[in-house]
């Protein structure tokens, strides 16, 4: 076990009792959770490498095709065209695996202020027309008027940017997204939905996994890194409240995220950053 090993187990004599097998219980315990996480290390290394690796390739392609002479200038400006977007896309992937780590390690701290719930979403719509608009989606946009919610205002601006950029990605041209905020109880909820591809039976239990994509045909509409959704079911967990997703192939799906009242908060002892 100290060389890296966490398969090994420790075999319980027949006449072992008391503290020492509570001792080898405990140890062969630790050895498999041990494993368990080596596991899920050595798959996240994969995963990063292949996402990393796949954007590269593309740039040393291209860079390579940039240096031969006679290249038409229209081809040369396409060319660079690509290698900016990979590197864009290298970048954000840097930055998202940045936000997700910090997030998991339980560092960042919740600047927990009272906020507009409603003027924050209609923000983020806001910001995302030039997406929408593009590909002719209508918005449907049902709010509840002079909503609050106490919470990070920053962090929970990335929920709901994850959500309906990821709406916006899998809706074909023409359709509908729809987004609606509501009091629920103690607390509030967001729904947004859409009448995008859909997400298999299969897969939507594995969709807040760190780098899960979904089938080649959503894959082939929109690239990402598979990262987004992690990051968002983070968030509203740190908050101490649940996000759940609810698709069918071919209809759309829809993500819905609810927080609880500020007495629902989690305590988080130390990593509170109240502000009026």
């Amino acid at each position: 076990m100290s060389k890296g090993d966490f398969s090994v187990s420790i075999e319980k004599p027949q006449r072992m009792h008391g503290d020492f097998e509570k001792l080898a219980v405990s140890l062969n315990d630790m050895a498999a959770e041990l494993s368990q996480m080596e596991q899920m290390r050595q798959a996240f290394i994969s995963n990063v490498s292949h996402e990393i690796q796949s954007p590269l390739t593309s740039i040393r392609g291209f860079a390579r095709v940039l240096q031969q002479d006679g290249l038409e200038e229209e081809n040369r400006r396409h060319y660079a065209g690509i290698i900016e977007t990979e590197s864009v896309r290298l970048s954000r992937l840097s930055d998202n695996l940045l936000k997700l780590t910090t997030l998991e390690s339980e560092k960042q701290p919740l600047r927990v202020k009272t906020f507009r719930l409603d003027q924050q979403l209609r923000a983020t719509i806001l910001a995302c027309e030039p997406q929408w608009t593009e590909k002719r989606l209508q918005m449907d946009v049902n709010l509840e008027e002079e909503l609050s919610t106490n919470g990070d205002e920053e962090l929970l601006s990335q929920v709901w940017m994850n959500l309906l950029s990821n709406s916006i990605k899998f809706t074909p041209d023409g359709g509908t997204i729809h987004v609606a905020a509501f009091r629920t109880g103690g607390g509030e909820s967001v729904r947004i939905s859409d009448t995008g591809a859909g997400i298999s039976e299969a897969d939507l239990p594995h969709i807040f996994e760190r780098f899960f994509k979904a089938d080649k045909a959503r894959n082939r509409m929109a690239g990402g890194s598979g990262l987004g959704l992690s990051i968002a079911k983070r968030i509203v967990e740190l908050h101490g409240g649940t996000i759940a997703a609810s698709s069918e192939l071919g209809a759309g799906t829809a993500f819905t995220v609810t927080l609880p009242g500020a007495a629902g908060r989690p305590g988080n002892s130390g990593r509170h950053e109240t502000r009026a």
